[in-house]
């Protein structure tokens, strides 16, 4: 069966589901189809690693709009359904169904896969990943009637997950890392230093510079981790929170231009290399003004705005992306942080760390890059201006807490 429409997205996360409410809210009269493979309509990730992880949240508080939302603005999701062929100049897409689709205007939201560990016993139970409704579910199971766990990886998902399972659950939980502390990746180790010291104050031991060598269990469920500096930690559940692929299987298919960082070449209007075929979220590597280079952001909130901007765009509306990418993250109720990025350089601290209320600005030849807030959020919208307008700041201005920060120019 063949069927037409003007909007045709493909991937049921965050970034097609904001594109398919922009469409309706700037205008769009046309006809909207969103294909996603998951078997639920749109929803927010975050809440896996935390509310929903918790028991705080429901299925429906995750939801980004309720069913009869989709309806009321006569938006077509399929769901359990995936694009298997697209044709950017025939403007046709094949779905898992046999069906095919014409499209005048598409967006490419294909998300993310999880990178999974390739190890003796990497197959057995009670060895988790977290992507989807189903995945911390299984988690949450798990804490419910386990008590000892392993997490590997130190950054976002191996933190939030060892906060959540320790702070709602009572789960004992270690964590095993090949950095040598918490978010050193993201952050630095000075600032990261300071997640870290907040998992280890509420039980969560932190094993940094060590890698997974295997996993061991008693047949059929994980018992045990092994790390490559001899460390055996027993356990009854593991979750691996490592990093994510970009899924561009089928804009390679598709002949769309593939750029250095892995995700599909775009403009700074989110455009691809094909006409009328758009990017958004993690697979999106575009021109951004803010930067002035390719970037490619693995983020949730980076996606939902990515979104929004592609659906301007398929209007014919002509935006540039240029919205400073924003991030944020908890553990548990102990601590939170905001961060504006990303970027790299020399960390410059205003306030105090050892209170727990500062923003770490991080500069590199006197431009701010990147910032991080731990309760110093009116800080952090200062550093989405030096970074929009790539101010040149003096570092001891910065962390000199009489400065004005409205000041500087």
């Amino acid at each position: 069966m063949a069927r037409h429409v003007d909007h045709l997205i493909v991937g049921g996360g965050l970034a097609g589901a904001n594109c398919a409410r922009w469409l309706r809210e700037a205008g769009g009269q046309g006809e909207i189809m969103l294909v996603g493979r998951e078997p639920d309509r749109p929803y927010n990730r975050p809440p896996l690693s935390k509310g929903y992880l918790q028991g705080k949240e429901s299925r429906e508080d995750a939801l980004f709009r309720p069913d009869d939302w989709w309806d009321e603005q006569d938006i077509d999701v399929l769901t359990r359904t995936s694009v298997m062929k697209l044709d950017p100049d025939a403007g046709v897409a094949t779905l898992s169904t046999k069906d095919e689709v014409h499209f005048e205007n598409a967006l490419l939201a294909t998300g993310s896969n999880v990178r999974r560990l390739r190890i003796d016993g990497c197959d057995l139970d009670g060895i988790h990943y977290l992507r989807a409704f189903g995945n911390s579910e299984a988690i949450r199971a798990d804490a419910e009637e386990r008590q000892r766990a392993v997490m590997i990886g130190g950054s976002y998902i191996g933190c939030e997950v060892a906060a959540s399972l320790t702070a709602a659950h009572g789960v004992e939980c270690d964590i095993v890392m090949m950095e040598d502390v918490t978010f050193e990746g993201f952050y630095g180790a000075k600032v990261g230093r300071f997640f870290q010291d907040a998992l280890e104050e509420h039980g969560v031991t932190v094993h940094g510079g060590d890698e997974v060598e295997r996993f061991e269990g008693d047949g059929e469920r994980v018992t045990k981790v092994v790390t490559k500096g001899g460390l055996e930690l027993e356990c009854d559940f593991v979750v691996v929170g490592i990093g994510v692929t970009p899924d561009v299987s089928l804009a390679k298919s598709a002949g769309l231009r593939i750029g250095e960082q892995g995700g599909v070449a775009c403009s700074s209007a989110l455009e691809t290399s094909e006409p009328n075929v758009f990017a958004a979220g993690d697979i999106c590597e575009y021109d951004s003004p803010v930067h002035g280079k390719p970037m490619r952001i693995e983020h949730w909130d980076v996606a939902f705005n990515q979104g929004k901007t592609a659906a301007f765009n398929m209007l014919g509306r002509g935006f540039e992306h240029n919205v400073v990418p924003y991030f944020f993250s908890d553990l548990a109720d102990w601590v939170s942080m905001e961060y504006v990025g990303p970027g790299s350089g020399e960390p410059v601290i205003r306030g105090s760390m050892e209170d727990g209320e500062f923003l770490a600005f991080y500069l590199d030849d006197g431009q701010v890059k990147a910032a991080l807030s731990v309760g110093r959020s009116d800080d952090l919208d200062h550093a989405r201006r030096f970074l929009s307008e790539r101010t040149k700041v003096d570092g001891s201005a910065l962390a000199d807490t009489n400065t004005d920060l409205a000041s500087i120019e």
